[in-house]
């Protein structure tokens, strides 16, 4: 289990370093901010959207690397998937780091690196950020995202 564990540690330790879909999409149809007061993680996400369908995402921001990690898995998983299928990645994710028994751990894919986070409960925070943010991009909610 350990050699699970460490090629865990070492993912999020790459997508951390070098993120994947960062940087700003000058295209986005939509943006939306988030802010985690506890460790000052700072996540802009930028999202193309066409027919409830996810073209093309982005973020920026700076942070852990659990918080940009997770940020950088989550663009991955998410392009190509309808709003909907983004929407239940959400639900799925949150559930795996909070601890809680996944129903299908199949739909989270790479996702599942984050299954140790649930262990540290600050940690938790940095992992949902971007997440949150997407959730409220998705709902359209127009208030600050922040994991307080």
């Amino acid at each position: 289990m350990s050699e699970l564990r460490e090629l865990y540690q070492e993912m999020i330790l790459d997508h951390g370093r070098h993120p994947r879909n960062f940087g700003v999409l000058p295209h986005a149809n939509y943006h939306k901010e988030g802010f985690n007061p506890l460790c000052g993680d700072k996540i802009s996400l930028y999202l193309c959207e066409k027919a409830g369908v996810v073209e093309d995402v982005g973020f920026d921001g700076c942070g852990c690397a659990i918080s940009m990690a997770s940020a950088s898995l989550m663009t991955e998983a998410i392009k190509g998937k309808t709003t909907q299928e983004a929407a239940r990645l959400f639900t799925d994710f949150h559930v795996l780091v909070t601890g809680l028994p996944v129903e299908d751990m199949t739909r989270l894919g790479k996702l599942v690196v984050f299954s140790g986070v649930a262990a540290y409960p600050v940690r938790v925070k940095c992992a949902i950020l971007a997440w949150h943010v997407l959730q409220a991009l998705l709902k359209n909610d127009a208030a600050t995202v922040s994991t307080e």
